[in-house]
């Protein structure tokens, strides 16, 4: 086995810490293990059935006595050493209810899987020699709170095909081309769609099946090592989806393990999946070995958890009022996925320094990126999903409209330090009809593409980090499939051209001004010029940093300005940095191109102003030269 993978053995202490919901490595005992000299261990929790034999490749998918595993005492768990089983062999539990029915399961535990549409485990050396080490010890002294985080969120599959086929590029391949593309464009972390083993495409990766296998669609465990190992080197931190609130119905995973429900306890009314038991402890240290798992032995930078609002919620998606529940506190809170959510943040925050946790939380519960002792859930991040909604429902606005849905734009700023928050224009956001990002623009082409670049001025501009997903920085303007590649021929077309140049640049601005995100979590880090003035559609405002202030002024308007005034906080001469109206971008090219000098004119609560050119449906950047 590699060096940092250390297989255990069963013991007391580990037995009583699975059965407490307290074992966090989990991954180390339970599943198949390759053994020196030969041979196979498995191990599986199955309680309330009459006997598990393990079948498969090494033994013709006919076992014997001798492929029988043992139970031990009343733990419910089952191990037996395999002899002839061997790395790359298929295998699956043969379990025997009380009933007399006979059950066959994948095993939750197993490193790998069979390629779809097969479903059975396969036995992994999940053996790898790590070149990270350089950026390892840098991620345990990084506080990412007051540094830059741009994310690019991408699905694997579908970033790119073999031309002219319908096949994936495996974890090698695909890092080759996807690796250099994030750095060169100007990411910091790459967020994938779950690469844990599921059986159907059209899902995304979120109705799992194999929670420690990275699925075959791509490679084997060691390509997907050498994938993150790349990203680490190419300086590239990574985020993987995480979905422990539900997990997929199908026969070979999860539901029914025992013949009943075991890792479930109800069917989820949204998603027709299952929901994870997270009052059963031996669930619990499935999910959180699984959690360290993938930081662990995957080296992931951070763990993003999908669904978090239906966890925490013991009503989330149930319409009919005379259903609801109550927890035994009389609230609607689901108190032991609660639980579960704090005790994974803190396992997470305490085993590895620099790792961080983002929720995808919808709704406005209270302190998610709080610490648990000060009653919070103990997240890192939280998805800041009313922002997002405002700002989408805000830019698909006819321009006459635009003045009476102003303070969409302005909301978000009464509630943006409450939390440690990353701004999201995610996948979510341009599938199901919703359209693309730039086809939600109103107006001719032309405008549409003033549009996307203003609204991806106004994500960097605004306290939080990034996210943005794949294709929208070639403005491709049909939804995402996951069926195919994103239209990189747009590429051959000139505003498409000059719209990735434009996200590229705007991403280098960011990574270089730490008034950007140098006080992400704090008022210090912002300041309101003007931002009430709907009458022309146009927001004014301050990020500061120790080292500097920068002046972002918006126009979401169609009148453009030759002279308008703001105030700003000091006299001196302020440049223009960055204009999305630039013709290197399609823009007009009303920009300044001269320094523009304060007048002793107070203006907006500041003691001096000064006059600019401001571009139609776009927006400038000033700074201060200090001598």
């Amino acid at each position: 086995m590699n060096k940092n993978f250390i297989s255990e053995k069963l013991s007391d202490e580990l037995l009583y810490l699975f059965n407490t919901g307290k074992l966090y490595h989990a991954y180390r005992t339970f599943g198949a293990h390759l053994i020196d000299g030969g041979g196979v261990q498995f191990t599986v929790w199955v309680p309330g059935v009459r006997s598990v034999k393990v079948t498969g490749d090494f033994n013709g998918w006919n076992p014997g006595e001798e492929d029988t595993l043992e139970l031990l005492g009343d733990t419910g768990i089952y191990t037996g050493f395999i002899k002839n089983a061997a790395a790359g062999d298929k295998y699956k539990y043969e379990i025997e209810a009380f009933s007399g029915e006979h059950i066959f399961k994948a095993d939750p535990f197993a490193f790998g899987a069979e390629l779809r549409p097969g479903t059975t485990s396969v036995v992994s050396d999940i053996s790898y020699e790590w070149h990270d080490d350089e950026w390892l010890a840098e991620r345990e002294k990084k506080n990412t709170f007051a540094g830059p985080m741009n994310i690019y969120e991408c699905h694997l599959g579908a970033w790119i095909r073999e031309p002219g086929s319908e096949e994936f590029y495996n974890y090698r391949e695909v890092a080759d081309k996807l690796i250099p593309y994030v750095k060169d464009m100007g990411y910091t972390h790459l967020e994938l769609m779950p690469v844990m083993e599921h059986p159907l495409d059209a899902s995304w990766g979120y109705q799992v099946t194999g929670y420690y296998a990275p699925t075959s669609r791509y490679g084997s465990p060691a390509d997907f090592k050498y994938f993150m190992d790349r990203c680490h080197q190419e300086g590239i931190g990574v985020i993987l989806d995480w979905v422990p609130g539900h997990f997929c119905p199908d026969e070979q995973g999860l539901c029914n393990f025992n013949g009943s429900k075991l890792y479930e306890t109800e069917i989820h009314p949204d998603w027709g999946t299952y929901k994870f038991d997270f009052s059963r402890n031996q669930v619990r240290s499935f999910l959180l070995s699984n959690a360290m798992f993938w930081v662990d032995e995957y080296h992931a930078d951070g763990i993003r958890v999908d669904g978090v609002s239906s966890m925490l919620y013991l009503n989330f998606g149930i319409s009919d009022r005379s259903k609801f529940k109550k927890n035994r506190e009389g609230g609607d809170g689901d108190l032991e996925a609660i639980s579960f959510l704090r005790e994974l943040n803190y396992m997470i925050g305490t085993a590895f320094s620099g790792v961080f946790t983002v929720a995808e939380e919808s709704t406005a519960w209270p302190m998610v990126t709080w610490p648990p002792e000060n009653g919070g859930l103990g997240f890192h991040y939280k998805w800041n999903m009313g922002w997002m909604n405002d700002t989408l429902e805000y830019m698909k606005q006819d321009f006459p409209y635009r003045s009476y849905h102003h303070n969409k734009l302005t909301f978000s700023l009464t509630y943006a330090y409450s939390e440690n928050f990353i701004l999201p224009l995610s996948h979510d956001e341009v599938v199901h009809g919703k359209a693309s990002l730039i086809g939600r623009m109103p107006g001719d082409t032309w405008r549409q593409f003033a549009g996307s670049r203003l609204l991806m001025m106004y994500q960097m501009t605004h306290p939080g980090k990034k996210l943005r997903f794949m294709g929208h920085e070639i403005a491709q303007f049909i939804e995402w499939r996951e069926y195919e590649q994103l239209e990189w021929f747009l590429l051959e077309y000139e505003n498409h051209e000059k719209h990735k140049r434009f996200v590229k640049e705007l991403n280098e601005l960011y990574l270089e001004h730490p008034a950007l995100w140098a006080q992400d979590t704090s008022w210090d880090g912002f300041k309101w010029i003007d931002a009430d003035n709907r009458d022309q559609n146009i927001y004014s405002y301050m990020r500061i940093s120790d080292e500097e202030t920068l002046i972002v002024i918006l126009n979401t308007g169609v009148q453009a300005f030759d002279e308008f005034t703001i105030g700003v906080p000091e006299k001196g001469f302020y440049k223009e940095i960055f204009s999305s109206d630039a013709a290197k971008y399609a823009g007009s090219n009303r920009v300044n191109t001269r320094q523009v000098r304060a007048k002793k004119k107070p203006m907006h609560g500041m003691p001096y102003s000064i006059t600019v050119k401001l571009p139609v449906i776009g927006g400038c950047i000033f700074k201060l030269k200090r001598k």
